[in-house]
């Protein structure tokens, strides 16, 4: 028996929530008295796949095969569910994402498993018991479900647990899973990305801007302090319907919702949508010239001030910090 982690990759590395999602397997795996095996599907940089191990993983069932090298949830939930039959799993991890959660939806209806996206800490494990937290009503409140069923999938969510390494080396094995050909019915042919130095989705520090930023002219002060930080970069959804920056940079309920260490919004009111892309933050600082700002309810730090005043300041005091 054994916990199994299925690991995202991207350009020929493990993805960093794959990191988190296998520390989270081997701390799951730690109070079951079991091992965690990692699956990866896709070609790999060589070595990269042992790498698993310096966060925990035992061994790594590593599948490559041409046809699954572009994003198909179907056939990877095949994967998954063959991998945890062969390996008797009854916990299986992912890291929450948009491929994760498709996958992980087919994969529960295969193993029959109960689902719980979401979780934001580990497991309450009490005999037969299993019950985990997780977010619900966009990050305002949690709920503790219990699963009864034998098999149970979790999707974690970002910063649910801190990732720990060593210089262990995963024992890396090839595993051709039978996907069946309806799995391939709809095929990715290409897949764009959203170019930039750092995505949203990965970033460990984001720099976020709303109209208190007064027009995309302006946002040269805010890129400074992105560019001294090695942060990437966000917006509100009134600077993205403006055009002042690109939509994908728009942070929000209804744009791309982070969960970074340390999440700067500046000159952004905060309003209910835009707080519901951001509240899975562990860091929140907010610079806004208004007092009354709903954000600095939300906030670990508040500066009240002109952003084009502090801006500067903080962009200087990161540039020094070495």
């Amino acid at each position: 028996m054994s916990i199994l982690v299925f690991i995202e990759t991207e350009n020929k590395a493990i993805k960093k929530n794959a990191q988190e999602a296998i520390t989270y397997a081997r701390a799951v795996a730690d109070m079951t008295d079991t091992t965690v095996t990692a699956l990866i599907i896709g070609s790999l940089e060589g070595g990269e796949a042992s790498k698993a191990g310096q966060y925990g993983a035992d061994k790594v069932l590593h599948v490559e095969d041409a046809q699954l090298e572009h994003h198909n949830s179907m056939a990877y939930a095949s994967a998954v569910a063959a991998a945890a039959q062969i390996e008797s799993s009854k916990v299986v991890i992912l890291a929450k994402s948009g491929l994760a959660d498709a996958v992980a939806a087919r994969a529960a209806a295969k193993l029959k498993a109960g689902i719980v996206s979401g979780v934001t800490a580990l497991p309450q494990i009490d005999g037969s018991s299993f019950s985990v937290q997780r977010s619900i009503f966009t990050g305002k409140a949690f709920s503790q479900t219990q699963i009864n069923s034998e098999t149970k999938i979790l999707v974690i969510n970002k910063n649910t647990i801190e990732t720990q390494t060593s210089e262990k080396q995963a024992t890396v094995e090839p595993f051709a899973p039978s996907v069946p050909e309806t799995d391939f019915k709809a095929k990715v042919i290409d897949t764009e990305k959203a170019t930039g130095d750092i995505l949203l989705t990965d970033a460990d520090i984001i720099v976020s801007g709303g109209r208190g930023m007064k027009g995309p002219e302006h946002w040269q002060a805010l890129l400074d302090l992105a560019s001294a930080l090695g942060a990437a970069t966000g917006c509100s959804k009134p600077v993205s319907d403006l055009d002042w920056r690109p939509h994908h940079e728009h942070i929000g309920q209804t744009g791309i919702k982070v969960a970074p260490n340390l999440y700067i919004a500046c000159g952004i009111s905060g309003a209910i949508q835009h707080l519901a892309g951001v509240n899975g933050s562990k860091c929140i600082v907010v610079i806004n010239k208004d007092p009354e700002a709903p954000f600095f309810k939300a906030a670990d730090y508040g500066i009240v001030g002109d952003v084009f005043e502090v801006l500067p300041k903080l962009t200087e005091a990161a540039k020094n910090r070495h």
